[in-house]
C-alpha cells in the first residue's frame, strides 16, 4: 500500500492532485502549525498574463496555532473571490464547466481554516475522480510530538504501508536508508514538463489547479494526473 502525507492548502496545483491520485491513502496534517506566507490560505492564478495571488483572509489569533484551530475571517468575501475568478478567467473555454465546482467550494459554510481547505480538496478529487482514501492525521494513533521522517515513519507503520511517497522537493529531506530500516520503500513524484495554452500568453507555470481545470476541463485534467512518475 502506497501513502503519502501533506498539509492542506487552497485550491494547490497539478502536482498535489497528481500525488494524491499516486498513491492509496492519502494523510491531511491537521495538527501542523500554521504558518503565514504559504500555501495554506492562499494561491495564484493567472490574471491578464501574469500570477496572481487570491487567499482566504484568517481571524487574527497567535501565530503558534496549529491549521485545525485556525478560523476563517468574517471578513472573508466569498461572493469576491468568486467574481475574481470569473473576472480572470472570463474567456476560458471551460468556464462554464468549472465555476460551478468553485462556487461550491468557496461557499463552504465552515469558518474552520482545516475543515474549509480538506472539504476543497475533497470536492476536487471527486470531480476529477480520485478515489483515494482521505485521512486526518490526528485520528491516526501515533507519537504527534514527532517530527519529520520519525513521524512519517510512524504514521507509514500505523496504516501497514509499504511505500511512502513525497513530493521531488524533498529529496534532500529524507534518505532510503532510514525508510528500509524500517521496512518502508520510499519514493518520490515527479511531474513531466507540463504546458497547456493559457489564452495567447507565455505559458506561466505551477498556478493552482483552477487555472488547470479552467483551461483543459475536467476529462483533459484527468488525462494530467497520469503525466508524473515515481521515481
Amino acid at each position: 500500500m502506497k501513502v503519502a502525507i501533506m498539509q492542506p492548502y487552497f485550491f494547490p496545483y497539478l502536482g498535489y492532485f497528481q500525488l494524491i491520485n499516486s498513491v492509496d491513502v492519502f494523510v491531511v496534517y491537521d495538527n501542523i502549525k500554521y504558518v503565514k506566507k504559504t500555501w495554506f490560505n492562499r494561491n495564484r492564478l493567472l490574471q491578464n498574463g501574469k500570477s496572481e495571488y487570491f487567499t482566504i483572509s484568517l481571524k487574527k489569533e497567535s501565530d503558534f496555532l496549529n491549521v485545525f484551530d485556525r478560523t476563517i475571517s468574517q471578513e472573508y468575501n466569498r461572493k469576491k473571490l468568486i467574481a475574481k475568478f470569473q473576472n480572470a478567467y472570463t474567456s476560458a473555454p471551460y468556464k462554464k464547466e468549472i465555476m460551478p465546482l468553485l462556487e461550491k467550494i468557496v461557499n463552504y459554510e465552515n469558518n474552520n481554516l482545516f475543515e474549509y481547505l480538506l472539504n476543497s480538496i475533497k470536492e476536487t478529487c471527486h470531480t476529477l475522480d480520485i478515489k483515494t482514501k482521505i485521512i486526518i492525521s490526528s485520528s491516526i494513533g501515533v507519537d504527534h510530538n514527532l517530527r519529520s521522517s520519525k513521524k512519517v515513519i510512524a504514521i507509514c507503520k500505523n496504516l501497514n504501508a509499504r511505500t511512502y511517497v513525497n513530493p521531488i522537493g524533498g529529496l534532500e529531506l529524507y534518505k532510503n536508508e532510514e525508510f528500509k530500516e524500517n521496512n518502508l520503500e520510499l519514493k518520490f513524484i515527479k511531474s513531466n514538463q507540463i504546458k497547456y495554452k493559457q489564452f495567447d500568453n507565455e505559458f506561466v507555470p505551477w498556478l493552482s489547479i483552477i487555472d488547470v481545470l479552467m483551461l483543459n476541463g475536467v476529462d483533459n485534467t484527468k488525462k494530467l494526473l497520469g503525466e508524473c512518475i515515481l521515481i
